[in-house]
């Protein structure tokens, strides 16, 4: 049953649509959760610290989220093969302008947001990456995250990565976000304009707030 659904185009694209959703859904959580840099060391630690203290559930939804990017990968790339040469003669001129530069470059992007995930990994959570500010500790003995995020960002070129990297994201969920009603079928042109609406809506807040936390600690307002 599943080769059957994966066999068919609406059912890939079905897939895309709820593995977005899930992706999407983690971005929110991950940028409220980090933006509790701005009430202090304190209370990000302690987040940090509560998150460290349930492996049962941490490592779990890693792997989950993990298996659900390649998923969302895969099948998007698959889809865009197979676009790819059910089109093979490049698009007219009216075509790219009704196409946003978003929907054009969502492979692209997609695969930038992948690398910046696996540079997100090594340095914030397996501590490759500046380990010196890796292993500092708070005066609890806990994690001293918030110091290992202001350090990190006050290194011109990490917070130009992240930043760079957000507005990518931001750009891919531009597209992404407002397409997911449409992967999963549901087709009304009356809705589409609050959707694109809403998709745009969604990836300029996100990109406020995780773009927030680099650019204060750059200007010193995280201390």
């Amino acid at each position: 049953m599943c080769k059957e659904f994966l066999g068919s185009s609406v059912g890939r694209k079905a897939v895309v649509g709820v593995t977005g959703f899930i992706l999407f859904g983690f971005v929110v959580v991950h940028t409220l959760g980090n933006l509790q840099i701005f009430l202090g060391r304190d209370p990000l630690n302690a987040y940090a610290y509560k998150l460290q203290s349930l492996p049962w559930l941490l490592w779990p939804a890693r792997v989950f989220l993990l298996a659900v990017l390649l998923v969302h990968l895969w099948i998007s790339l698959w889809l865009a093969v197979e676009n790819r040469r059910a089109r093979p003669t490049p698009y007219v001129f009216k075509d790219t302008v009704q196409a946003t530069l978003a929907s054009r470059t969502m492979v692209m992007t997609g695969l930038i947001i992948l690398l910046f995930i696996v540079y997100h990994l090594l340095h914030f959570t397996f501590g490759a990456t500046n380990p010196e500010f890796f292993h500092l500790t708070d005066a609890k003995g806990r994690h001293d995250v918030y110091a290992m995020v202001v350090l990190s960002y006050r290194n011109y070129w990490i917070s130009g990565t992240y930043l760079l990297a957000m507005f990518f994201l931001c750009l891919h969920l531009s597209h992404g976000v407002s397409s997911i009603p449409q992967s999963l079928g549901w087709n009304d042109e009356r809705w589409d304009p609050l959707f694109k609406w809403a998709g745009r809506a969604a990836a300029l807040v996100i990109f406020m707030g995780n773009s927030s936390m680099p650019l204060a600690a750059v200007v010193g307002i995280l201390k």
